[in-house]
């Protein structure tokens, strides 16, 4: 499989986008690798990158973008943070991937059992790690069940995970509130904005 060239990334819409994924987790979850040769790769992107798609997904080791949908040197942007929410700096990167880059799809990735998810719950507090945790305090406040505080912990897998994919919702609303640029461009049909979350015992993706 070759790297995208300007031509491919050009032929790329939001839904081929979505759908390219979509098949890339599939084969990763059946161990089917598409066959790529990554120094090949490393040549035919040398001189510039044509990415259809940018990914917003946590730092966990176990959820790289690039591997659990299958892509190679040059398919996507990867934009990695603990809790995978947005700031200023990140939706920035994401305005040069679509607007100047050419992506036609963002993704917000979370993950079952996240550890930033688990702090949240836990209003765990440690240097500067309690600065990243406020950010998504407002997914744990607004997930409402179950009411007794005993169960509002990370030892709560299933609490854990619904917080998980409130931050989720909850960055592609901030998405949509703090980027004019993201949003026009999403009303125009130039690209889609969807949320996800990959399930780190099945390796499976989830959009939604």
């Amino acid at each position: 499989m070759k790297a995208h060239t300007k031509e491919t990334q050009a032929t790329m819409t939001p839904e081929k986008s979505l759908q390219y994924l979509k098949e890339g987790n599939k084969r990763f979850q059946d161990n089917l690798k598409a066959n790529r040769n990554l120094l090949e790769q490393v040549n035919d992107t040398s001189d510039g990158q044509f990415p259809f798609a940018t990914i917003l997904s946590c730092i966990d080791s176990r959820v790289s973008a690039e591997l659990v949908f299958d892509q190679g040197l040059g398919d996507i942007f990867s934009v990695r943070i603990a809790g995978n929410f947005v700031n200023e700096d990140i939706l920035g990167s994401m305005e040069f991937a679509c607007k100047l880059a050419g992506t036609k799809l963002i993704v917000v990735l979370g993950h079952t059992s996240c550890g930033a998810i688990k702090g949240a719950c836990d209003h765990a507090e440690m240097g500067n790690l309690t600065k990243l945790i406020e950010k998504i305090n407002p997914a744990v406040n607004a997930v409402v069940e179950p009411k007794d505080e005993s169960l509002r912990t990370s030892k709560n897998l299933d609490f854990v995970d619904e917080v998980s994919k409130k931050n989720v919702e909850l960055t592609i609303e901030r998405i949509h509130s703090e980027s004019p640029i993201l949003t026009e461009m999403e009303k125009d049909g130039e690209i889609k904005i969807v949320g996800a979350m990959y399930n780190i015992n099945t390796g499976a993706v989830e959009f939604y």
